[in-house]
């Protein structure tokens, strides 16, 4: 068996093939070959690895190099996609050997965390990756937010399509990813999908000129659902400014249906406001992402409360040593340490610290760490629980 990086154009005969079998209806349709091919430019940046016996294909890893919002750090990040096995070569370990590989070389190129969303999440815990919150889905009858249609509310909205307002989309989008925390975007390549495909209606906030909020959406029909992929917002008023534009839909729409942050609380939007907030996981379609750390020094940086421990992580071929912690002055300070550790923690129990989704006490429970009480402390000081928010779906 070899390992080896493809091309671009190989996509077209090595990686594309096995992906549509797997994720997509089959056998394909002969002009499904004429789409991979339109799919290139928006590929172009991503490093795929190929297990190969012969001329056999027997399995592919893809890597896209995004950027997400870790703690108020802006890091190049690893967003893992088109995970395949030929069906003859399942349950041998090429994706294994492929996944550890192409980490590696991610994490030597510059990106120190990682994320994807799992077809099985247990799979990917071995590989050192936690669990983060799912976005959520509000769903609610635009005419019970008939008072906002009224409402005399400073600033305004656009109206467009995706392909039109694109530029000021990304922009703000851009801007999320440097506030948020847990907030991952595309590279410009892969992003101007979104643009070119043209698929989607944009509506943006403003204030002063300013975009304060965005949803991208269609729309399934007359007497049908309105479908918002995520509303984006910065503060109450862009949030009010986005669901008065969505109550005017009330003669046209029976419902709408918005992804929302983890956080956010819809059943404070209004009075008399009945809403169905929901997150479900499903195996292997549904279910919430996932990230890791690769890089400890590369956390360097990021914002952290006033704890200082020396932690030993182990079992990890990326992140195996023992480090001392330290944020008291506000960011994390990272070196190596020699001598006994405060605590010993798995690839997952670190990676659920950093992104705030785990307090140190549960990770004994979870079998990701020996955590002792007064360790847990110095831990839980550094790092505070956050609730990640994660757009991105990759």
């Amino acid at each position: 068996m070899q390992v080896r990086r493809i091309s671009a154009e190989e996509r077209l005969s090595h990686s594309f093939p096995l992906q549509a079998y797997a994720f997509e209806g089959s056998p394909a349709p002969a002009a499904t070959a004429d789409r991979w091919r339109d799919r290139l430019p928006y590929n172009e940046g991503n490093r795929t690895l190929v297990a190969e016996d012969g001329d056999t294909v027997l399995a592919a890893v893809t890597a896209i190099p995004m950027r997400q919002n870790v703690r108020g750090q802006l890091l190049p990040m690893a967003g893992i996609a088109g995970v395949v096995t030929h069906p003859l070569a399942r349950r041998q370990g090429h994706v294994r050997k492929l996944l550890t590989a192409l980490l590696g070389e991610m994490r030597d190129e510059g990106h120190p965390v990682s994320a994807l969303y799992p077809f099985r999440p247990s799979f990917y815990a071995r590989f050192g990756y936690a669990a983060l919150p799912k976005r959520r889905t509000a769903t609610f009858s635009p005419g019970d937010l008939g008072d906002l249609v009224r409402a005399d509310l400073p600033g305004d909205v656009v109206w467009e399509r995706m392909g039109a307002g694109y530029g000021a989309y990304r922009e703000f989008t851009l801007r999320l990813a440097r506030e948020r925390h847990g907030f991952a975007v595309f590279p410009d390549f892969r992003d101007a999908r979104l643009r070119d495909d043209d698929e989607r209606w944009l509506v943006t906030a403003r204030v002063d000129d300013q975009v304060v909020g965005a949803a991208a959406y269609k729309v399934t029909g007359y007497d049908g659902e309105l479908l918002v992929d995520d509303l984006l917002v910065t503060t109450p008023l862009s949030r009010m400014l986005l669901l008065r534009f969505l109550a005017r839909h009330v003669d046209q729409v029976s419902r709408v249906v918005a992804g929302i942050p983890a956080y956010e609380l819809p059943e404070l939007w209004g009075t008399d406001f009945q809403v169905t907030v929901e997150a479900r996981t499903v195996i292997p379609s549904g279910n919430a992402p996932m990230a890791r750390v690769l890089s400890m020094e590369a956390l360097a940086g990021i914002q952290t409360g006033p704890g200082r421990l020396t932690v030993e992580v182990v079992d990890d071929p990326f992140l195996k040593g023992s480090f001392t912690l330290d944020g008291r002055g506000g960011t994390l300070e990272v070196s190596s340490a020699g001598g006994a550790a405060g605590a010993t923690l798995s690839a997952a129990g670190l990676s659920a610290l950093v992104y705030g989704v785990l307090d140190p006490e549960e990770l004994p429970l979870r079998g990701l760490g020996a955590v002792p009480a007064d360790a847990a402390g110095e831990l839980r000081a550094l790092f505070p629980r956050l609730v990640p928010h994660v757009v991105a779906d990759f």
